[in-house]
């Protein structure tokens, strides 16, 4: 049997991906690109997981002096023999990633950006042995290994590096920085992003402005931050945004390399599905997939065929953004989060560039912050500043729906006294009760009416905020999804103290006709008995509910 590549999951060093049989896809066309169309700063900002580090560390192995030429055969840059001789391994090139310039402090975020130029510095210690490095630069280069430099010192230290290196080798330096914007990120969330944003300002400043030693600079970021918050004074860095075409292949997997991949791996049959969970953005003139998506879901079928897909991309992170979302939205901007959930275009002006600090200013920031993050993506050119959004695919979509109810139940529960009147409403069989006041929950929420979606997914949604508000009574034993009698019963609830359970089937009425959904949902936990679980639990009254939807209607019956 033919042994196959390992999938690379989390691995972002571009090396270790070649030299040790993982899977790679092609991205090295990128280099081409970049060296025949540069800037002397050049800023890519794509959303997170789709391939920047990977890139920034392919970057590195290309052009630093002393790389393994051997790391590129038989790869795209591999092909253009006159640019790997001018370029490849000529440079020194300095390599720092902020990602994790995360602290809860401003004095933590310096201690961890001080041990990541450390890192840097220790990397090159030969230039103590340097003989054009005079003792005075080998002073300034010994600061540089200090773990408790100042903030000056910090702010000059990718300067003072690149110095010394073009001193050392005679050739000019090229600068990377990976996840630029996560220490202005983290700033504003922890409260102290004036502190940052002069800090990264000076860094920035000193290394990428006026800076004689540089060949070029490459950073990529998910937001792309306003040129006056930190890039005040640079010469028109280049920025490449998720609408720019140029590089727009190289960031995410395109719809061939996916294709690709499940060939090689004999998972050819789930490319549907692959496809609807994970496809749907679209950079530039190119839809792609998130990569991360990807080789997750891939890794895990190799291991289980049956295996359903999941939301990998947003369970690295959390998804606070569409929280913050969803509490802002008042009347219009609801019925426009239904339009999307709906599968429909919002058409809406985007700012692309923003400051940390106007993220959350107002609901039409928080628009551009959900296109640039990847939560929103559009199907054409945009015309201007205006852009037809949509939601990319089924995990962002479930992403909205999970929001969506936590909110809902969040709200549901600051008014005690109605959430408790509804659960009792089920306790006493009072079927009009209960439809009364569901009714008027239901036009509080956001509802989801898409048409092209399963009628399953729809039923879980209404479902999902009956078990939502039901839960209010911690005292009730709740089961969902329960296989018991034939089938899987959508709601059981056991009401010990009273010996009462509760099964409640929930249909959504594709044809608004909320009568025949209720009958439909009575028959079905009459044919499967569903109150057999409860029985066993010793239950000895059961409330059998009928329960129809449709939009933000809905109807109630108590079965006989």
């Amino acid at each position: 049997m033919e042994r196959k590549k390992k999938l690379p999951i989390g691995i972002e060093n571009f090396e270790k991906i070649r030299t040790e049989g993982f899977y790679y896809i092609d991205k090295t066309g990128l280099i081409k690109d970049l060296l025949q169309n540069w800037g002397e700063v050049n800023l890519f900002t794509r959303p997170r997981r789709f391939g920047k580090s990977l890139n920034m560390s392919m970057l590195k192995s290309f052009f630093e002096i002393g790389c393994d030429n051997a790391l590129f055969d038989g790869l795209e840059i591999s092909k253009e023999k006159v640019l790997c001789q001018e370029y490849m391994g000529k440079f020194p090139v300095i390599y720092i990633s902020l990602k994790g310039v995360n602290g809860n402090s401003f004095e933590a975020a310096m201690g961890m950006a001080i041990q990541l130029i450390n890192e840097e510095a220790r990397r090159m210690q030969f230039l103590l042995d340097s003989a054009a490095l005079t003792q005075y630069d080998k002073e300034a280069f010994i600061s540089l290994l200090k773990n408790d430099m100042d903030e000056a010192t910090l702010a000059s230290s990718l300067r003072i590096l690149s110095e010394l290196l073009r001193i050392h080798y005679g050739k000019e330096v090229i600068i990377l920085i990976d996840e630029y914007d996560v220490p202005l990120d983290k700033a504003m969330q922890a409260g102290y992003y004036d502190e940052m944003v002069n800090l990264i300002r000076n860094l920035f400043g000193q290394a990428l402005k006026s800076n004689d030693s540089l060949q070029f600079a490459v950073l990529t970021g998910c937001l792309r931050v306003s040129k006056e918050s930190i890039f005040t004074g640079l010469n028109n860095p280049k920025i490449l945004s998720i609408t720019d075409v140029e590089f727009d292949e190289y960031f995410g997997f395109t719809d061939e390399e996916v294709r690709e991949l499940l060939d090689y791996y004999h998972l050819t049959g789930y490319y549907e599905v692959v496809k609807e969970w994970y496809d749907g953005y679209r950079f530039g003139n190119v839809n792609v997939y998130c990569p991360w998506d990807v080789i997750c879901y891939c890794n895990k079928l190799r291991v289980d065929p049956k295996a359903q897909p999941e939301a990998y991309w947003s369970n690295t992170s959390g998804n606070d953004i569409i929280r913050h979302f969803i509490e802002m939205a008042k009347g219009t901007t609801r019925r426009e989060i239904e339009q999307l959930m709906a599968g429909n275009i919002v058409e809406k002006t985007i700012r692309q560039e923003l400051t940390y600090k106007e993220l959350y200013d107002s609901i039409d920031n928080l628009w551009s912050v959900l296109f640039t993050t990847g939560y929103l993506t559009t199907r054409e050119k945009p015309e201007g500043r205006t852009f037809a959004l949509v939601i990319p695919n089924t995990e962002i979509r479930n992403i909205f729906e999970t929001q969506i109810l936590e909110w809902f139940q969040h709200t549901a529960r600051q008014d005690g006294t109605t959430l408790n009147a509804f659960c009792e409403a089920f306790r006493e069989g009072n079927g009009s009760r209960v439809e009364e006041l569901f009714h008027v929950y239901l036009k509080k929420t956001i509802s989801i009416r898409d048409t092209a979606v399963r009628m399953d997914r729809k039923e879980s949604f209404y479902h999902g905020i009956l078990l939502g508000l039901l839960s209010y009574k911690e005292e009730w034993i709740l089961s969902s999804n329960k296989e018991t009698g034939d089938g899987y019963s959508d709601i059981l609830v056991e009401i010990d103290e009273e010996e009462i359970g509760i099964v409640i089937e929930v249909k959504y009425a594709e044809d608004s006709n909320l009568e025949a959904g209720c009958r439909e949902a009575l028959e079905q936990i009459e044919k499967k008995r569903y109150e057999e679980q409860l029985l066993n639990a010793g239950m000895r009254k059961i409330l059998k509910y009928g329960i129809a939807c449709y939009k933000k209607q809905c109807r109630v019956v108590l079965g006989v």
